[in-house]
């Protein structure tokens, strides 16, 4: 392998390299690293026409070297001779260079085996990347997602805000285009980690779930979208319960066999009635079982008079309706009594406040517009 020193206006850059993104601060110091110890790589390159070189890989180091105002830079002149050795050539370079981003490897693999002048397989790129089948495939799976996600997408496992890992994507690549690309900037705003998207990709996927129901769901955050898929899962496990058995009718005590009596000393010491936390979480597959009974607990204590024993619903509609209902009672309007408390608060928490009840009450309006299509359509369908 000779290395000759070429000057460096008869080389141009390779506008079609599979590596075309170059971080401005990693070039800074590359440049630093030049100025100081010198370039310890040299760059590929490959003939052209008479003393004109075109590189093949080595296009930083180029860049660097040209801002340094260098005359000439140590190169490799290579011997291939097909484009597709060349370009095959700079993806097995950069495939061992920091900064080849997953996406400019997906466009590279694309490329190779649907450009007519390579038409290659997986198999053959496999065996000349030293890369496993699923890899190669993998990577051209986030061709699938739109621009505004694909220039999120960067390398490592390392979870950062506004930013996607592969692993981040790959759960969401089989949803339809309109659910797809929304869910994974979600992901990335929210720094989802892997686990919970899939889960979360795994509730977009339900046959159960109507298209509109998951569109209004891409209004929620990623952590609501993984509480949803909580409360989602506990009811899907509560409806695949097999009914229990009914009970068989107690006999009744003859006269001679009293019913025995409890004694006081073995009866619980009486308790504070607990006090309701619940509050309103009003929308689909929203509701928290947790708050649920606790509201029920509270009703009970503050009013036992007025209980009754519900009738058990007889859909999971009907139950969802209930718990709504059972919230909206704990989780009342303000009243004027309450708005003087207003002035005791601090700007800061105002300021919050004011925040939140704008969210609150446009969730509220959103939610009740879904609502009132269903009672609607009850009422189409009970004419």
């Amino acid at each position: 392998m000779n290395i000759i020193e070429l000057p460096i206006t008869q080389i141009e850059e390779d506008k079609d390299q599979p590596r075309y993104q170059f971080d401005e601060e990693a070039l800074q110091e590359l440049m630093q690293s030049i100025e100081e110890i010198g370039l310890l790589s040299p760059i590929k390159v490959r003939a052209t026409g008479k003393n004109q070189y075109k590189i093949i890989y080595g296009n930083r180091r180029y860049k660097a070297c040209l801002a340094l105002g260098r005359t000439s830079i140590p190169c490799i002149i290579s011997e291939a001779a097909s484009e597709q050795e060349i370009y095959l050539e700079q993806i097995a370079e950069n495939l061992t260079r920091e900064g080849f981003s997953p996406i400019e490897e997906a466009e590279a693999f694309h490329k190779l085996m649907n450009d007519p002048k390579f038409s290659s397989s997986v198999k053959y790129l496999s065996s000349k990347l030293g890369k496993p089948e699923a890899y190669i495939k993998n990577k051209c799976e986030l061709l699938k997602f739109g621009n505004a996600v694909k220039k999120l997408v960067v390398s490592g496992t390392a979870i950062r805000k506004d930013k996607l890992t592969e692993d981040q994507l790959l759960p969401l690549k089989d949803l339809p285009l309109e659910h797809r690309d929304p869910l994974a900037l979600i992901m990335a705003r929210d720094e989802m980690p892997v686990s919970d998207i899939k889960k979360i990709a795994r509730l977009f996927k339900s046959k159960d779930i109507s298209t509109s129901t998951k569109d209004k769901l891409l209004y929620k955050s990623g952590l609501e979208l993984y509480e949803t898929w909580s409360v989602y899962e506990q009811n899907r496990a509560e409806r695949a319960k097999p009914a229990e058995p009914k009970a068989k009718p107690k006999s009744k005590t003859s006269d001679s066999e009293p019913a025995p009596v409890v004694p006081s000393a073995s009866l619980p010491p009486a308790t504070e009635p607990p006090a309701s936390s619940a509050t309103a979480q009003i929308a689909f597959g929203d509701i928290r079982p947790a708050d649920v009974r606790e509201t029920a607990s509270a009703r009970a204590h503050s009013a036992p008079e007025q209980v009754t024993q519900p009738t058990a619903p007889s859909s999971p509609l009907l139950m969802q309706v209930g718990q709504l209902l059972h919230i909206l009672d704990a989780a009342a309007a303000p009243t004027a009594e309450d708005l003087p408390a207003v002035s005791g608060l601090s700007a800061a928490d105002k300021e919050r406040l004011q925040q939140e009840l704008q969210q609150l009450t446009a969730r509220l309006e959103t939610e009740l517009q879904g609502w009132k299509g269903l009672l609607e359509e009850l009422y189409q369908t009970t004419r």
